[in-house]
């Protein structure tokens, strides 16, 4: 009875051995997966939707037309992309500190800029818009003389602001803020007379606030176009560059622009 009692508990033993040897090597498999998993880092400023943004009331998630294609590139060429929500005006010095591996952002190239990162083509296109209130009177950039004009810092708006203060027929007040929903409450609670930004990000607050006009700015200038931002040499920006295209080209980036745009234009 001794014999047969021990060598039950010989046989439990082994049974447990083996068992807690296929967890032990099940565990350091998907380790080794996990170590090998490519991660891409992407920063973006999650303010300016429909591009990129956060609904607080529904949860933490940063979602948004930017985001789509980030995920959409990442996943044809086997990358899992990870989203940090970065300040506007530090999106470039993290590309060039090397925190992030890209930005996709709405973010325009300019001279400027590519002389600290790489873009990529321009996926999309925009205009740029004087956002202001319906009692202001504020119509044309003329209109804005004397004005104080309020936009996001180290944007394309900001850049625009300043060439356009050159004429001195203008003359406007420039104040800059981090984040596009600061801009829009300094002048939703009176201290700036108008906002510029671009259309497309423009159209939520129209709709959402009935007080709100908004006008295409008609310079003459090129309108503002979007690229992905990658550290100066990246191999990404190849890679991106050639899935950008084929998306372009079969009818991809026009299904998420109808998701995310509507598929109309700003008059």
């Amino acid at each position: 009875m001794k014999k047969q009692l021990a060598l039950l508990l010989t046989s439990v033993l082994l049974v447990g051995i083996l068992a807690a040897c296929g967890t032990s090597e099940k565990k350091d498999t998907n380790t080794a997966d996990n170590k090998d998993k490519k991660v891409l880092v992407m920063g973006t400023s999650a303010d300016y939707p429909p591009f990129e943004y956060v609904e607080t009331s529904k949860s933490d998630e940063i979602k948004g037309f930017d985001i789509d294609i980030a995920k959409a590139i990442g996943k044809k060429l086997g990358y899992e992309v990870k989203v940090k929500d970065i300040d506007f005006n530090s999106l470039v010095p993290a590309l060039e500190n090397k925190s992030i591996d890209f930005v996709i952002s709405g973010m325009t190239p300019t001279a400027k800029r590519e002389q600290s990162v790489d873009f990529s083509d321009i996926y999309y296109t925009a205009k740029n818009m004087i956002v202001t209130t319906k009692d202001s009177k504020i119509k044309t950039v003329e209109d804005l003389k004397g004005k104080t004009v309020g936009v996001q810092l180290a944007s394309i708006q900001e850049t625009l602001a300043t060439d356009l203060n050159k004429n001195k027929d203008i003359g406007m007040k420039v104040e800059k803020r981090n984040r596009i929903p600061e801009v829009v409450q300094e002048m939703s609670s009176g201290r700036f007379d108008a906002v510029i930004m671009e259309d497309t990000v423009a159209k939520g607050y129209l709709k959402d606030n009935k007080d709100l006009v908004g006008y295409v700015i008609k310079s003459g200038e090129e309108d503002a176009g979007s690229a992905i931002a990658f550290q100066k040499g990246s191999k990404l920006t190849e890679e991106f560059n050639a899935e950008l295209k084929k998306m372009l080209e079969n009818g991809e980036m026009e299904k998420l622009i109808l998701k995310w745009f509507g598929g109309s234009e700003t008059e």
